[in-house]
Formats: structure tokens, sequence, C-alpha cells
């Protein structure tokens, strides 16, 4: 029973981004976003709890991946062909170019699963952080309607996100194997100033938070490599 544990989990995962499909296909996106969030808490333990019982399994790797490409791929497709639908400019095609998101979070966790740079730290923002972004923008609407509903702004969303999901952009884990603020000052302080930012504006901080992430990262590989 211990050894399919942590594939229990990623089923959890697999099971919390079902429901939160059905949520935004319904156009409750702001309920469909807790569930994305439950699935990260999954995705997050599954490997966790594998890597503390030693369970590793190819079964359990390809789960992970298949229940990802749903959580983490399908989903924000659905959330932005949502928001395109609700956009200034649209007509019945233009919605389906949200799904350009879910081909590239396939395509990067291919990538990832077949590249063995991978293994610590990843190449490419990963799929958790890229849905994590996509789906703070319907509250972000909540104060900026004009800018998350317009069609333009979208897409560019779409184009630039699905880049960095492919992109050869090294960003760090935060997996750890020595907690020493040496080796990794630059990860402690990502996650201090993160926390910081989720109190003070809640989903709001997202978008500032990807971009922290590529800063520290920057900072974190210079560093070791200087």
């Amino acid at each position: 029973m211990v050894r399919h544990l942590p594939n229990a989990i990623t089923c959890a995962n697999l099971f919390s981004g079902c429901i939160g499909i059905v949520y935004a296909f319904n156009g409750d996106l702001k309920t469909a976003a807790w569930f994305v969030l439950a699935s990260g808490i999954f995705d997050f333990f599954d490997g966790f709890v594998a890597r503390l019982l030693k369970a590793y399994s190819n079964i359990g790797k390809d789960l992970d991946s298949l229940a990802d490409v749903v959580s983490f791929g399908f989903l924000p497709g659905v959330i932005f062909y949502q928001l395109l639908n609700q956009s200034d400019y649209t007509n019945a095609y233009i919605p389906y170019l949200g799904f350009i998101v879910t081909i590239f979070s396939a395509l990067r966790l291919a990538k990832f699963n077949n590249d063995a740079r991978q293994t610590t730290d990843f190449i490419g923002l990963n799929t958790p952080m890229n849905t994590f972004v996509v789906i703070s923008l319907p509250f972000i609407a909540d104060e900026y309607p004009s800018l998350i509903y317009s069609t333009y702004f979208l897409l560019v969303s779409i184009a630039s996100l699905s880049y960095l999901l492919i992109s050869e952009l090294k960003l760090f884990s935060l997996k750890v194997g020595d907690l020493s603020w040496k080796l990794n000052r630059f990860k402690y302080i990502f996650l201090l100033i993160t926390l910081v930012l989720i109190v003070v504006l809640k989903f709001n901080a997202v978008p500032f938070i990807l971009l922290l992430y590529i800063i520290a990262s920057y900072l974190h590989f210079n560093k070791s490599t200087s």
C-alpha cells in the first residue's frame, strides 16, 4: 500500500483538475482557480512522498505527466478560452486560440520527461507556475477589466506563456538537498518576498511572482557559476 501512496496523491491532482475544468466550462473561473491550487498542492506532495518513501516507478512518472497535462495544460486552456469569449473583440473562432497553451504545456511536459538537464532544475517555465499565472487573470479582472478582457492582451499573454514553456530559460526548482543559506539564498529570498506579495496582493501578486522567479533564478545560477 505504501508504495502506491504517491500515485494516489497524483490521482488526487488529476481529480481536482477535472473538477476545476467543469467549473471553468461553466464560467466560474474563480472556483476553478481554487481547484488548480489544490492540484498544485497534490503535485508537490506526490513527488515529496515518492522521495521520502523511495517509491519511484516509471508508471508514477508517466501518471504525473498525464495528470499535469489535465490540471496544468487543459485547464488553463479552458480559462483562456472563456476569457477570450468575454473579450472586447471576438468571433466564433478566436476563443479556441486559448488552447494553444494546452498544446505547449503538453510539449513542455514531454520535453521535461526526456531532458536529462532537468533532473534538479527546470529548462523553461514549469506548467504549474504557468497555470498559476493564468488563474490569476480572472481575479485581476476585478480591478483591471479593460486590460484582462482585451483580446490583444490575452493573445499576447498566450503567445508569451507558450514561448516560456518551451524556452531554454533556466529556472530553479524549490527541491533542495542542502538547506544552507549560501547555496540557496536567492531561493529563500524569493520565497520570503513571494509570501509578502501573496499576503498583500493575493491573486494579483502572481504575475509579479513570475517576474521575481525569473530574476531570482538568473541571480541564483549566475552566482553559482561565478
